[in-house]
């Protein structure tokens, strides 16, 4: 599975530990701690996930909402933060979520790393998730 990763200034100090984590990750951006706008960063991983070059996005910005909502402007993206180790699994198992989403200032690193491995070790359930997704694809 290809994994990009890629945060805005907020989130790049939990951006490189994740690197190290996961060593297989294609960094996205940014490189350093200067200021720079996480929309930028949302549409970079999202045309990546879209064009079919990852399978998979890992975005961070200061709490996480905000390049949240930015990734969740482009039709096809199902970007879910998350805040919490059940959060994790159902956004695998009930909305297949196609970028994960933490916040740089708001969690701890073991966290983060804990709920990307649930995340990757759950299923997406399919069934009657699949009329709900379609339905987000469709434009509710």
């Amino acid at each position: 599975m290809k994994i990009a990763i890629g945060s805005d200034h907020g989130g790049f100090e939990l951006k490189e530990v994740l690197k190290k984590h996961f060593t297989d990750m294609i960094d996205l951006g940014t490189y350093n701690t200067e200021s720079c706008d996480y929309p930028d960063i949302a549409a970079k991983m999202s045309k990546e996930i879209l064009s079919g070059n990852v399978d998979l996005g890992i975005l961070i910005c200061g709490t996480g909402i905000g390049i949240s909502i930015a990734a969740n402007r482009y039709h096809g993206i199902r970007a879910a933060v998350l805040y919490d180790d059940f959060v994790a699994e159902m956004a695998k198992k009930h909305n297949n979520a196609n970028v994960l989403v933490f916040g740089g200032r708001t969690m701890k690193q073991e966290d983060v790393i804990k709920r990307i491995d649930i995340f990757l070790n759950s299923e997406f359930e399919g069934g009657r998730h699949n009329k709900r997704l379609e339905k987000i694809e469709e434009g509710c």
